[in-house]
């Protein structure tokens, strides 16, 4: 005998997966639902659950239902715990409520009767109203508490990369930096701010080549991301969010990189980030774009070429009109010259003792002077705020909107400023670390540039070119490598040869006077003639070469 009991399925909702799984909202829900149709004599014949926002129409449970509904043979009854489980928006409950009945759904609940009199329907859209409000209001006061947990200086969002989420005693939850990813980041913005990276590219290739950066599953690392990723306020320890007005405010979690350092690859990234990669850079060609030809002066492509067996890799000029286009070097033959060269870049033993040293002295001078100087930051300061001052004063005053915006914008970019002083003063004459930890990889560099050259990271070759020469190498096909501008480190160990030679006894080095760049005068050992060029690197520092006086030489690299 076939049952005579009527047909019902069940639907239930909760408004997040973390619902699901740390509460029992759902099987309250489905508990409460079968205890109803036992009581009224119906055979549920399927459940439909959610765990979506009720604002929010399409949701598979939700749009599973009616589909089932319209299989069965007869009007089959749909439980509910509560109308806000079916929707918490009156008019999705109303789209809804109409899916159901033209499917042949008859909605029923313990806690409200749906009826079709004009008394019903009223109570249903006033309850359904209800429940529309008590949804905004919780949203509301959601944004409300975090609003003010950010003004407060804690960030209430998802844990930018770099930052994890712990519970820290008076504080609650905040973000706390997530090793090694957090230094990697700081590698990442200290050098791009530096000139290590050429631009997002790049970056995205360091990054992605390295071991401590978490892989996206879904999604491969683009430049995109990584423009994001520079952009984020948070590593420099601040807040931003916009759409609650809420700009560059200082948080309370521990900054990944200096307010100037960041501040530096904004201004960076606004005047040339290069956001374009090319695919034949890659490992394969380390030389590309840093080697000239000596026939045009344009940079050397690169290629593989196809042969019966193999492919071979090549280096050639592309350049039309060149006396020296389409005509190629072999990559072997030409990477083994650069390295000879780059060999021949190592300072002996003696002169590599005495640029430490010389490094050592300028660090010592450099503490001192920065120690010095907090008297003129804070007075800095002082200024910042009394301008900070004024400009409230006429934001007070002042009743036409955008003169306001002009003037709260520039109160803006004045607060960063003063903190950015604020972390110089904090800084002064306190080094993160000491002139070893500070200064070693660097000094390895100096001591052996041949050795990172052997690296198996293109971003560490790359590193190479850039900080061992001053500008492209010049290639001739016939005669190999012409002479190479070396990076000014190199030209000064050059210099100190000199000074140490039998026949030029008399060249020593002092510091210049004056408060302009230095120009450092750049010995032609071959004419005599000598070369001025200007290097920031020299305004805290000034050095020159003459031939007066025997006073010890200084380096500031």
């Amino acid at each position: 005998m076939t049952s005579s009991r009527a047909s019902a399925v069940i639907y239930a909702r909760v408004s997040s997966t973390k619902q699901v799984k740390q509460g029992d909202g759902l099987s309250s829900q489905l508990t409460r639902c079968r205890v109803y149709a036992e009581q009224l004599g119906h055979e549920v014949v399927e459940m439909f659950t959610d765990d979506i926002s009720g604002r929010l129409k399409k949701r598979p449970g939700v749009e599973a239902m009616p589909k089932f509904l319209k299989k069965q043979k007869a009007s089959t009854f749909v439980i509910i715990d509560d109308i806000s489980r079916l929707a918490r928006s009156l008019d999705t409950h109303r789209a809804l409520r109409d899916e159901i009945r033209d499917a042949g759904g008859l909605l029923i609940s313990p806690s409200v009767s749906f009826g079709e009199t004009s008394d019903d329907q009223l109570v249903e859209n006033l309850l359904a109203s209800v429940s529309q409000h008590q949804q905004q209001k919780n949203r509301e006061q959601t944004k409300n508490r975090m609003v003010a947990r950010m003004m407060n200086g804690y960030w209430t969002f998802r844990s930018p990369v770099g930052y994890k989420v712990i519970r820290s005693g008076p504080h609650g939850k905040m973000l706390h930096r997530d090793e090694p990813v957090a230094s990697l980041i700081q590698e990442v913005y200290e050098g791009y701010a530096a000139g290590r990276f050429d631009g997002m590219a790049e970056i995205m290739r360091y990054l992605k080549a390295h071991p401590s950066w978490p892989a996206n599953k879904r999604k491969t690392l683009t430049v995109e991301p990584v423009m994001e990723l520079m952009s984020r306020p948070h590593y420099a320890g601040y807040l931003h969010a916009p759409d609650w007005e809420i700009i560059m405010l200082k948080g309370k979690h521990e900054p990944i990189v200096s307010l100037e350092t960041y501040e530096a690859v904004q201004a960076r990234i606004k005047g040339k980030a290069k956001t374009f990669t090319r695919l034949t850079v890659n490992e394969d060609f380390a030389l590309r774009g840093h080697v000239t030809c000596s026939d045009c002066g344009d940079a050397y492509t690169a290629c593989w070429s196809t042969g019966r067996s193999k492919r071979y890799p090549y280096y050639l000029c592309q350049t039309k009109g060149c006396a020296s286009y389409g005509r190629s070097v072999r990559r072997e033959v030409l990477e083994e010259q650069f390295e000879t060269l780059l060999r021949s870049l190592r300072p002996t033993p003696e002169l590599f003792t005495l640029a430490q040293e010389m490094f050592r002295d300028l660090w010592n001078a450099r503490m001192s002077s920065e120690a010095s100087g907090e008297k003129h930051l804070h007075a800095e300061v002082a200024r910042v705020e009394r301008q900070i001052e004024q400009l409230v004063d006429r934001i007070i005053a002042s009743d036409v909107s955008s003169i306001v915006s002009a003037y709260e914008n520039r109160v803006r970019s004045l607060e960063i400023e003063k903190a950015k002083l604020a972390e110089k003063i904090a800084q002064c004459g306190r080094p993160l670390a000491d002139f070893d930890t500070t200064h070693r990889t660097a000094m390895q560099f100096l001591e052996n540039p041949y050795q990172i050259w052997l690296s198996e990271r293109l971003c560490d070759k790359r590193n190479v070119l850039k900080l061992a020469f001053a500008e492209p190498i010049t290639y001739d096909r016939e005669h190999g490598f012409r002479t190479a501008k070396a990076a000014v480190p190199f030209r000064i160990f050059n210099a100190l040869q000199e000074i140490n030679s039998p026949d030029t006894d008399e060249l020593k080095m002092v510091r210049a006077v004056g408060i302009e760049p230095t120009l450092l005068a750049e010995p032609d050992f071959e004419s005599g003639a000598s070369t001025n060029f200007t290097t920031p690197a020299y305004e805290e520092r000034p050095i020159a070469f003459t031939r007066k006086g025997a006073t010890r030489p200084y380096c500031p690299f």
